[in-house]
């Protein structure tokens, strides 16, 4: 018995492998799906609480809903892929009109430390048109080639993994409830009744983490990136991309807009800066300490340092995709540790009573 147990989990582990090796270029796809389903599951089971009749249930809600998540999701980074354009041959007609006319020193360089020697070298490779275009010329035109067309394959490949995220999102509305009673299963006959009871709070977890410090980390960059417009700072889009990606970290988004309001201020412009400064701090003092204690609640507790290994880690590990799956990843350990750490006795009892 014990070695057609062994043969058996042997034969389990091998088939999962090679299954993982033919979906490899599909894992992301599946990982994304994964997240987005955990995530806007409750949202779906609302939505779907208000339509009439099982047919419609089964097949149009996920059908509906998942549109609706594409709609969400797609628009905005549409918008933000266009905006981007404008901003990158704004910036290149701007370093062609230096190129021709010098960039003159600004006021402000001479109000800021060393301001004298920063002048002095302003006036000597920016100011004058023949050495900006000799500074300028310095780039090489082929990298920024280069760099443009893998933007061009990355936003091709990046449209392949959201067709399949969002096929597989469909699925996983249609079918979440069977294939989270299968995993409900699996877990109580591996773990038993501690094993259900962790799943739960690993999904928890996940949710309160995209929920808590992704979602409201966008929200942030949305509005404050509308701050940045309003106060007539220059790439507002792309401060406010910023500040979408630096909101998710603690303390991140006051350094994007404590910034911008220094620059607007240097630039004489106080009452936008102050404004910027005022705006900037209600809306991260409301994310703080309204909206992510309300999303995630008491499920995840998760420290500074873990969130920013998270982040940064994912980042570096899955691209984009690792700012949703590297702070949820550290939030289900962190979950998983608390767990296990506080009833490790009852756990060895379930198990120690099953019989074999």
């Amino acid at each position: 018995m014990t070695l057609q147990r062994a043969a058996l989990l042997a034969l389990t582990a091998a088939l999962v492998l090679l299954a993982a090796w033919i979906l490899r270029h599909f894992l992301a796809a599946l990982a994304w799906a994964a997240v987005l389903a955990i995530a806007t599951w409750p949202l779906y089971l609302r939505f779907l609480a208000r339509l009439p009749g099982r047919g419609a249930q089964s097949v149009w809600a996920p059908l509906a809903f998942t549109l609706l998540v594409g709609v969400v999701f797609v628009l905005p980074l549409t918008l933000f892929g266009i905006e981007a354009g404008r901003e990158a041959f704004v910036l290149v007609r701007w370093a062609r009109g230096i190129e021709q006319t010098g960039l003159p020193v600004p006021d402000w360089v001479v109000h800021v430390p060393y301001g004298a020697g920063l002048s002095l070298w302003w006036q000597s490779h920016l100011a004058d048109p023949a050495a900006a275009k000799e500074l300028l010329g310095r780039i090489d035109r082929s990298v920024v080639l280069d760099w443009t067309r893998t933007i061009g394959v990355q936003l091709v490949g990046r449209s392949t993994i959201l067709v399949f995220t969002l096929m597989a999102l469909f699925f996983l509305y249609r079918d979440g409830r069977g294939f989270a009673g299968q995993v409900a299963a699996l877990l109580r006959r591996v773990f038993g009744a501690a094993g259900v009871e962790l799943g739960r709070h690993v999904v928890s977890a996940v949710r309160g983490t995209v929920d808590g410090l992704v979602l409201v980390g966008l929200a942030e960059g949305v509005l404050l990136g509308m701050g940045y417009a309003v106060a007539g700072l220059p790439h507002a889009t792309l401060l406010g991309a910023a500040t979408c990606v630096l909101a998710m970290i603690p303390f991140g988004a006051p350094l994007i807009f404590g910034l911008c309001a220094l620059y607007l201020l240097a630039e004489a412009s106080v009452a936008a800066a102050v404004g910027l400064a005022v705006y900037g701090v209600v809306v991260t003092f409301i994310a703080d300490h309204f909206a992510r204690p309300a999303l995630i609640g008491g499920t995840v507790r998760l420290p500074f340092l873990w969130v920013l290994l998270g982040l940064l880690g994912g980042v570096e590990s899955f691209g984009l995709l690792g700012l949703f799956l590297g702070p949820a990843v550290m939030a289900a350990l962190m979950t998983l540790w608390r767990e296990w750490a506080s009833m490790p006795a009852a756990l060895l009892t379930d198990r120690s009573e099953r019989p074999d």
